[in-house]
C-alpha cells in the first residue's frame, strides 16, 4: 500500500511539472506568475474531468446495480424498470459531459487568462 501512494505522489508531481512546462512553451513572452497560471490550469482541468468520470462511473455502477436487483425480484417490470435505468443514466453521464466542457473550457477558452496575462 505504501508503494501505490508513493506513486500516485510522484504521478501528481510529475503531472502538475508537466503541464506547468508545456504552458511555459506555448506562452514564452508571458510573465513568471503566466506559466503557474497555465499550468494550474491544466490540473484544474484533470481534476475537473477526472473527479467528475469517477462521480459518473460510481453512480452507473450504483444505478446498474440496483435496476438489475429490481429486475431480478420482479420480472414482470423489466420493460418499465430498464426504461427508467436508462433514462438515469443518460442523467448521470450529462454530468461527465458537462465535466469535459468545464474541463476544455479552462484549458482553451479560459475566461480568466486576460487576468494573469499581460
Amino acid at each position: 500500500m505504501k508503494r501505490f501512494w508513493k506513486a500516485l505522489f510522484l504521478t501528481m508531481v510529475f503531472a502538475c511539472l508537466n503541464g506547468a512546462v508545456w504552458a511555459q512553451a506555448a506562452a514564452p513572452k508571458a510573465a513568471e506568475g503566466s506559466v503557474w497560471f497555465f499550468g494550474m490550469t491544466v490540473v484544474g482541468a484533470g481534476l475537473a474531468i477526472g473527479l467528475g468520470a469517477i462521480g459518473a462511473g460510481v453512480g452507473q455502477g450504483m444505478a446498474v446495480g440496483k435496476a438489475l436487483e429490481a429486475m431480478a425480484r420482479q420480472p414482470e417490470m423489466v420493460g418499465t424498470i430498464q426504461t427508467n435505468m436508462f433514462i438515469g443514466l443518460a442523467f448521470i453521464e450529462s454530468l461527465c459531459i458537462y465535466a469535459l466542457a468545464v474541463a476544455m473550457i479552462l484549458i482553451y477558452a479560459n475566461p480568466f487568462k486576460s487576468l494573469f496575462v499581460g
